[in-house]
């Protein structure tokens, strides 16, 4: 078996390893949530905003094994920046390698 396909055993790039339950640290930091009934696969942004936001470096660690840095890129760059504290946006466009979030345009009052 390659490696990659080791990793990634599955066809929609998830590691399925990680991917069939959240892990009970995460409970903490999803206090607006059912925890019971969150999926990983269909609650991925709300794992990601508030593991970002909330989160340890170990919270960070699961969201990178279980969607990969490109899947964790890619909803922190279709997100509004404003779903992001300004200490955590800095610090993940940093590690994630985001060059500009998405800023919702000012109304013209």
């Amino acid at each position: 078996m390659a490696r990659h396909e080791k990793r990634f055993p599955n066809r929609t790039g998830y590691n399925s390893i990680y991917m069939s339950s959240v892990p009970q640290e995460f409970r903490p930091i999803m206090w607006s949530y059912d925890f019971d009934q969150i999926d990983p696969a269909e609650d991925k942004t709300a794992l990601v905003v508030q593991a970002i936001n909330y989160g340890t470096l170990a919270h960070w660690r699961w969201l990178v094994k279980s969607y990969g840095r490109e899947g964790v890129r890619e909803v922190l760059s279709h997100i509004p920046a404003t779903a992001l504290r300004p200490r955590a946006r800095r610090l993940a466009s940093l590690v994630f390698g985001i060059g500009r979030f998405n800023y919702a345009p000012r109304g013209t009052h």
